[in-house]
């Protein structure tokens, strides 16, 4: 374990629920990668929630907010064109392939898929568009990852994100769920956009007190 990161008696769990080509949750990744270099963490699960499915592109208003609450770059190139309709159904199946076969290497691919997608524009919607991730990663994922519709892997996560949102109470997203033991600490990351390293010491304090 690093020397950073804190230990607790009780194993922790980070959920993050997202979705690769929506903004808010862009913003809400160096808040995840604040707790991840902060907390030794047993298991880290990253769903992707597949809500882009072709249909739909962000809002111009959304990508102010963000960018007015946030540090987090978008590209001219994103900019130029985000109104675009967007599909993130190849990411997910990406994703979970990633998570069942290469699982360490899944926060970094997210982050260079973010930056991919929100800086380049890089719309992620035929396998060409991987061609840069797979090659530096030394990647191998199978064909059905590059079909139009979810994977079972990529539906076997939506089942889980669904429980989860029964558990918590919504369905919306991004969110950030810690559990230690048996209990959970919902983590609002809309506080801590502007400095993310804000949401570490927040989250020792809730820990603190479910261990009194």
């Amino acid at each position: 374990m690093p020397a950073n990161q804190t230990k607790h008696q009780d194993p922790l769990t980070l959920y993050f629920i997202y979705d690769s080509h929506c903004p808010w949750s862009y913003a809400a990744t160096p808040v995840v990668a604040e707790l991840i270099n902060a907390f030794d963490f047993s298991d880290l699960h990253l769903l992707h929630c597949a809500h882009f499915n072709g249909s739909d592109a962000p809002k111009q208003a959304q990508i102010e907010q963000v960018s007015a609450l946030s540090d987090i770059e978008f590209g001219d190139s994103y900019l130029a064109q985000h109104k675009k309709k967007a599909s993130s159904v190849k990411v997910a199946n990406f994703m979970s392939w990633v998570q069942s076969k290469q699982a360490d290497k899944e926060f970094e691919l997210l982050q260079a898929i973010q930056k991919q997608h929100f800086v380049d524009a890089n719309p992620f919607e035929t396998r060409d568009n991987f061609d840069k991730l797979i090659n530096h990663y030394k990647l191998s994922p199978s064909n059905k990852v590059f079909k139009d519709a979810l994977s079972h892997e990529a539906e076997s996560v939506l089942a889980g994100i669904a429980e989860i949102g029964e558990a918590i109470g919504t369905n919306a997203f991004p969110v950030l769920v810690m559990t230690s033991g048996d209990q959970a600490i919902f983590i609002d990351h809309s506080e801590h956009l502007a400095a993310p390293e804000g949401v570490v010491a927040a989250v020792r304090e809730e820990l603190a007190a479910l261990e009194v």
